[in-house]
């Protein structure tokens, strides 16, 4: 397995969300490692989320699980009913279909690191619980819940 050079991989800023749900993920930095080690049938992403910053759009896939592992700092994970402080250590599984929106707010004075981990289904949909917005992997176009495009999409 080769060593992956984290300086090498590209660590872009923000989201693909449209204008204006992209602004509470601003200023968060993913670096798509198992992209970066060729990996296809699942994903791992570092995440960097400054104080203040959204992991996401509150959402759920229809076919993709999800796991999250805290590396450094603080966030909150916000579920349907609930909220949760996840910590270094600390970790959460989504599985597919649940229904239950969930994403994290970094809601502490220091930055947070964690890794996401999940698998890459060609199916899925990704249903954004609180706004009107939908994502299908097999495009990767945003859109509302009724298929209409964005203007800036």
């Amino acid at each position: 397995m080769p060593k992956i050079d984290l300086a090498a991989v590209p660590a872009p800023k923000g989201s693909g969300y449209p204008a204006p749900f992209d602004a509470p993920c601003a200023d968060r930095v993913r670096q798509r490692l198992g992209n970066a080690g060729g990996l296809s049938d699942f994903g791992v992403n570092l995440m960097r989320l400054p104080p203040g910053n959204w992991s996401s759009q509150r959402h759920w896939h229809s076919h993709e699980v999800e796991f999250v592992y805290v590396l450094e700092g603080e966030v909150t994970l916000i579920e349907d009913e609930c909220e949760t402080v996840l910590r270094a250590g600390d970790c959460a599984a989504f599985a597919k279909g649940s229904g239950n929106g969930h994403h994290m707010i970094n809601r502490s004075h220091a930055v947070a690191l964690y890794l996401e981990v999940g698998s890459r289904s060609a199916d899925d949909l990704t249903t954004c619980s609180d706004i009107d917005m939908k994502s299908a992997n097999s495009d990767g176009r945003f859109v509302h819940k009724d298929g209409t495009p964005y203007p800036d999409a």
